[in-house]
């Protein structure tokens, strides 16, 4: 075997890809390897009930609340075109037990697959074409419920039922359209509590929850583009005032490629911050394994390669590392594998701490249900297994020098499905990019997840019945969408509200308040954007949440133009509004120590600190004694005389 230093080949294959880290990357970095993505956002509706039954929507479980557990096992079964789903073949290899804690408040017959649906939550059907219409798509004639399937075992059916509520619609970015695939209506899955060896545990108190998921058609080209169309979506939705907010309320799939890569669905972004590390990674990955392929194929024919694998008696072989030595203390098999002609693509950079080996130990996890660490190999970047222990086990195979080895540990029952899995992995790798689902990691990496499901997984659901929906009830829900999110983008930009703010007004959908109080009250729009964007953005941060409805804000400023007060003590008031939530603005204008002062008052105030004032520095300028006797006076002067006002007085001292 040869003898290669996996850190510095690790090293070389990355700079032969051409890799560079996404804050370095330029467009023509992604040009050249071909980045496309597309976006699948996901959003649950404010709803009071779930989607088909009436169990209540937002109440969730406690870790340990629940009053029964249904266990229940994935088994394939044949298409009517006597074909199985691969994905449903890789669930049934897993022999996963997977067990449901339920909740009597939160679920029901229905979310454990023992009762019909009922008619769909108009509530739900409402708030979702609202959302379809506000996002430009052209509205079905009739919604046809359908069932999609869902064989990671997180719907106790199987399914999901979904309908298509619009296609063919578009959204506005800074400098793109980007087209809209469809929207559509559909019940959420379980929450994961585990999944460990054979045994995965959900909480159905999310399950049937009204979810919405809008397609974007693959028009990015590079990461800042599609967190943008995510943004925009999200804020889109919010700008209707009919989905939920918070951990877990919104989830997105980020579909992407490259140049002769294939569709690779990026599974739970959580968060909308994790895209453009998600997506660069992702594209440059697809663009190692490719470069891999190619290196494989010089050397070897598919039809030709052969993989062969004998047990280790652990008698025969020194090993320190101890998952090892504590899987051979549980009486679990210990074996080794030889990959003709892959010396060097072990150790082939693929992602960012991620050597190609690291695809192996995933599926491992995944399929033979290996818990991680669950292997080794002779290119580790780590020092775990001596080479002269893969040195013996290469012989013993009569392995050629152009070969690599895997040593992996499993319970006996596990052994043949794990040498199945990487069989099949060594296989794929003369094929380049392998159809899978992964799922997102916070450093921007991904792991597998499961097989990339068949095209054909969507049937009708014959225990549902189509709904019209006639001309005119669209019309009337017409009536609710709000202006489009790029019209209120131009109007923050037309009113000279600082860029920085945006984000956080989009994401709370404060643009309808803030329009309120400049219409209503008369403030300046730039002022108040600001006061959103700043202020109260410093303030929620600090506190984790807005523990008062912010209607109170519109009261707020109301407040203060009632009594005649200068805007600016209103950050003040804002700061105790936060500090006392239950208090009445009269309560709070008390506690801030506001006295009324007439300009008269505060000009003599200012004459006094003036008179004693005494330079700190030798080197005192007008500004900085001018800033020293704002400081003196300004507890007086707030609430009473503009800030800017107060300036100009002291600057004549």
């Amino acid at each position: 075997m040869q003898t290669i230093n996996p850190q510095e080949n690790y090293e070389k294959s990355r700079k032969e890809i051409g890799y560079v880290d996404r804050k370095e990357a330029t467009q023509a970095d992604y040009d050249r390897i071909g980045f496309k993505s597309g976006l699948e956002v996901h959003q649950q509706l404010a709803t009071k009930e779930k989607l088909f039954c009436r169990c209540p929507a937002g109440i969730f479980q406690k870790p340990d609340e629940y009053d029964a557990e249904l266990l229940r096992h994935m088994r394939p079964t044949l298409s009517e075109m006597g074909e199985y789903d691969g994905t449903a073949l890789m669930e049934f290899k897993t022999r996963k037990n997977i067990i449901y804690r339920i909740a009597h408040r939160t679920a029901c017959t229905y979310e454990v697959d023992d009762t019909p649906p009922f008619p769909i939550n108009p509530e739900a059907l409402q708030y979702a074409l609202e959302i379809a219409l506000a996002s430009k798509l052209k509205i079905v004639g009739e919604v046809h419920i359908t069932r999609k399937q869902y064989l990671d075992g997180s719907i106790p059916t199987g399914f999901q039922r979904t309908a298509i509520l619009g296609i063919d619609g578009e959204i506005q970015l800074k400098n793109k359209k980007v087209r809209l695939i469809q929207l559509s209506v559909e019940e959420d899955a379980c929450r994961e509590v585990s999944d460990i060896g054979h045994t995965r545990i959900y909480r159905t108190d999310r399950l049937g929850m009204p979810l919405i998921e809008t397609v974007t058609y693959p028009e990015m080209v590079n990461p800042d583009e599609v967190e943008e169309a995510c943004n925009y979506i999200r804020f889109l939705n919010r700008s209707t005032g009919r989905v939920r907010t918070g951990i877990g309320a919104g989830r997105e799939d980020v579909n992407v490629s490259c140049t002769g890569g294939t569709r690779i669905e990026v599974k739970g972004v959580a968060h909308t911050k994790w895209i453009p590390e998600v997506t660069h990674v992702e594209c440059f990955r697809q663009w190692a394994l490719l470069a891999i392929r190619e290196q494989l194929k010089a050397r070897i024919k598919k039809e030709d390669w052969k993989m062969s694998c004998i047990e280790l008696d652990p008698k025969d072989f020194h090993f320190y590392f101890d998952p090892i030595t504590d899987a051979i203390k549980r009486g679990e098999k210990v074996y080794a594998v030889n990959l003709p002609q892959f010396a060097g693509l072990l150790s082939h950079f693929t992602q960012p701490g991620h050597p190609f080996y690291c695809e192996f130990a995933d599926r491992l996890k995944v399929i033979a249900c290996l818990e991680r660490p669950n292997m080794a190999t002779s290119e580790d970047l780590e020092d775990v297994v001596s080479r002269s222990v893969f040195e013996k086990a290469a012989k013993a195979m009569n392995a050629g020098d152009n070969d690599a080895q895997i040593i992996f540990w499993a319970p006996e029952d596990d052994v043949k499905t794990a040498l199945e899995t990487i069989e099949e992995r060594a296989l794929m790798t003369f094929d380049g990019v392998p159809f899978e689902t992964r799922k997102a990691l916070t450093d921007g990496t991904t792991i597998f997840e499961r097989v990339l499901p068949g095209a054909d997984r969507m049937y009708p659901d014959t225990d549902s019945a189509p709904i019209p929906l006639s001309a005119e009830y669209i019309e009337n829900l017409q009536k609710n969408v709000p202006d489009a999110v790029s019209d209120r983008y131009a109007k923050m930009v037309e009113w000279g509200v600082p860029e920085d703010c945006f984000k956080y007004i989009f994401t709370h959908n404060f643009f309808p308040l803030i329009k309120k109080i400049t219409d209503e009250l008369g403030y300046c729009p730039k002022y108040l954007g600001t006061f959103f964007g700043h202020k109260l953005k410093h303030w929620h941060g600090q506190n984790g949440k807005i523990p008062f409805s912010t209607e109170r804000l519109y009261e707020l400023f109301g407040f203060v133009k009632k009594e005649g007060l200068d805007k600016a003590i209103a950050a003040d008031l804002l700061k105790l509004m936060f500090e006392n939530p239950t208090a009445t603005m009269d309560e709070l204008l008390q506690c801030s120590g506001f006295k009324k002062a007439s300009k008269e008052e505060i000009k003599a105030s200012l004459k006094e600190a003036a008179s004693g004032f005494k330079p700190m520095r030798k080197r005192t300028s007008e500004q900085d004694k001018c800033n020293a006797l704002l400081g003196k006076v300004r507890s007086i002067a707030l609430g009473n005389l503009s800030l800017n006002e107060l300036a100009n007085e002291s600057a004549n001292f």
